[in-house]
């Protein structure tokens, strides 16, 4: 059998064999526990993510072909060097990306301006994590690293802005237990995001208060500062009523009767389309994430069509709202273009 032939055949067996690993991945969160389902779920998670620019880059090739031919005939050399090029590129991006991803999420730093800030709170730091998806991939060393670089920085409050699982209490409960070594001086904070609905959300919300870690369910808590008030408030996710009716996000309720009473107000909400809802019930800031950045592409490019903002920090009428680009990943281990990050948003005098 000629040589190229032989790379034919190769190539036709590992598409077949990512087409049918692709839906394993998909699929791996509920993977039951086997000696072997954890591997299973890392080649079906790594295949989605090359598969995904496999296909992108075979689209890209397919249309300067097709420009080319339009313009005369194509080099044939370029069509047959073109054709290894691509599986080459999308394994590098993917190598890449899985480095990206794996590595110990960068800290980012952030300075908030308030209006009328009150000077015992100048410079008051809280501590963001979001996005983290304990799961298939995310394990306890993952999670404990995350756990001793936030510690470190000496926050004054730790929030923790959803989609911290991607699964059971029963299967994660193990990997989530570094959680309890999370301390900063106001608390530790957390709000459901949309997959701690998919993984149980009434258990895990019990099981993070088992950890010492305070859930905000359109609740809030106030800090004394010498002459100032602080308060943080928590909603449920954005969607949380199609699960649990009782969980409707609502930001007024979260600030509740204490508004007035609050110097500066801060909301933790998992999805940045809570902004505006947000802003009319008189919060300073928001601070979200669940848009992981887009995570590779192309998919940043679909983000905005569900939410208004992908990233960074922007401002909603009288509030600021920070995205994070999340300190994990899901589904692919896989980061391309949008960083993992630890944020620390520092309040300053606008």
């Amino acid at each position: 059998m000629a040589m190229g032939t032989l790379f034919t055949v190769a190539g036709v067996l590992l598409l077949a064999a990512l087409t049918v690993l692709v839906p394993v991945g998909l699929m791996s969160a509920s993977l039951r526990r086997r000696r072997w389902s954890e591997l299973v779920a890392w080649l079906g998670l790594l295949s989605m993510g090359f598969f995904s620019t496999l296909l992108v880059t075979a689209l890209a090739r397919d249309l300067v072909l097709l420009a080319l031919r339009l313009a005369g005939p194509a080099d044939p050399g370029f069509v047959r060097g073109s054709a290894v090029a691509v599986p080459l590129l999308a394994l590098g991006v993917s190598a890449l990306g899985f480095v990206n991803a794996r590595r110990l999420a960068r800290v980012v730093r952030v300075e908030v301006p308030i209006a009328g800030l009150p000077p015992s709170l100048h410079g008051y730091a809280i501590a963001q994590l979001s996005d983290i998806h304990v799961g298939p991939t995310i394990k306890r060393p993952y999670l404990n690293a995350i756990v001793n670089r936030v510690n470190r920085l000496g926050a004054d409050a730790i929030a923790i802005t959803g989609d911290l699982v991607d699964g059971s209490v029963h299967r994660l409960s193990l990997h989530t237990q570094p959680l309890a070594r999370l301390a900063a001086p106001d608390g530790v904070f957390f709000v459901t995001g949309n997959h701690e609905y998919y993984s149980g959300a009434e258990e895990w919300i019990a099981e993070l208060r088992r950890l010492g870690v305070t859930v905000l369910l359109n609740q809030h808590v106030l800090r004394r500062h010498d002459d100032a008030t602080l308060m943080i408030a928590g909603v449920a996710d954005y969607t949380a009523h199609h699960f649990h009716p009782a969980h409707k996000s609502d930001p007024r309720a979260a600030a509740g009767g204490a508004r007035d009473a609050a110097d500066v107000r801060i909301l933790l909400a998992h999805q940045p389309r809570s902004a505006p809802e947000a802003a009319e019930a008189g919060f300073h800031l928001q601070l979200s994430g669940h848009t992981h950045g887009g995570q590779f592409f192309p998919w940043n490019l679909f983000v905005p069509l569900q939410q208004p903002f992908v990233a960074g920090l922007h401002r909603v009428r009288d509030m600021w709202v920070y995205i994070s680009r999340g300190t994990g990943y899901w589904g692919p281990p896989k980061r391309f273009g949008a960083p993992s990050e630890i944020t620390l948003v520092r309040l300053v005098p606008a």
